[in-house]
């Protein structure tokens, strides 16, 4: 008996709910009723870099070996170490990807203001970066390596010291530039904006001496032939760096604890090993390489 009545039910049910939709307009009908196969949209990350810092991160004018079109860049694309990353965060949290081409000083801005969900861009955890953006945990870490001429009188410095007198620079707002101080009797120029300004000035002979991490070295000296890469890990006498100085971090909003704690997730799921393998991956991808 039971069944009967509650099969009357449902049908008196139905047939109120058909009589209300044609009551309807055509577009509140197809609102109130949701297509068939529809799938809820993605949320979209948006993830902030300077497209200029390879190994990390550069522009192509195409989408070969895995570029990322840029989004406020008709026509570009957006590749390398930093991109191979967001890709993989992206995924595993399941949003789409959007790259978002920032000037390096307009990055941690643009995570604060909301413009960007995030900022992924060979940036160091410091305590003043600390004060106006929240950072994942680390998902490159980087030592501070020397790059000069290969004629140059400083390509046999097997430390520091041997640094001597040299005049020097890097990139402006980096820990690199702090690094220079290091250096004895250093000649410390401006810092420049960005890397392929700073390898201009290195081969033309403007300064002696370019600070930076090893991935943008390796990168540097690989497509430069007369450039080489000084490691002073091993003498005793090496750049000093801390921790937060050489950790890297992905970037995000102070408020956005969630976004945080799903990519620190992602994060936990790429090991070490993947990380320098898709490190060499962007290294050997990088254009001035082919």
């Amino acid at each position: 008996m039971k069944k009967r009545v509650l099969s009357a039910m449902l049908c008196a049910a139905m047939a109120f709910s058909m009589f209300s939709l044609a009551g309807c307009s055509k577009s509140e009908a197809q609102s109130a009723a949701p297509a068939t196969g529809s799938t809820a949209a993605k949320k979209v990350l948006k993830v902030g870099m300077e497209c200029s810092f390879a190994p990390y991160n550069w522009t192509q004018a195409d989408d070969s070996n895995g570029a990322v079109a840029i989004s406020n860049s008709s026509g570009e694309y957006a590749n390398g170490y930093d991109v191979m990353m967001a890709k993989k965060i992206a995924d595993a949290i399941g949003y789409d990807l959007q790259i978002v081409k920032t000037e390096w000083d307009g990055l941690a801005p643009g995570v604060s203001s909301g413009k960007l969900d995030a900022a992924i861009a060979g940036m160091s955890i410091t305590k003043d970066r600390l004060q106006t953006v929240d950072f994942t945990d680390v998902y490159y870490k980087a030592s501070i390596y020397a790059l000069v001429k290969s004629d140059s009188k400083y390509a046999s410095a097997k430390s520091v010291s041997d640094l001597k007198g040299a005049s020097c620079t890097s990139q402006q707002n980096t820990i690199w530039y702090d690094m220079l101080k290091q250096i004895p009797d250093a000649k410390i120029q401006p810092a420049m904006k960005n890397v392929p300004a700073l390898i201009v000035a290195l081969t033309s002979g403007k300064t002696e001496v370019f600070v930076t991490d090893k991935p943008t070295a390796m990168a540097a000296s690989s497509t430069n032939k007369n450039l080489v890469m000084l490691d002073f890990s091993k003498s005793g006498d090496d750049f000093k760096a801390s921790d937060e100085q050489v950790n890297l971090g992905i970037a995000v909003s102070k408020s956005a604890t969630d976004l945080k704690a799903a990519i620190n997730k992602a994060l936990a799921g790429i090991n070490e090993a993947d990380r320098d393998k898709i490190m060499q991956d962007a290294i050997s991808k990088q254009p001035m390489a082919q």
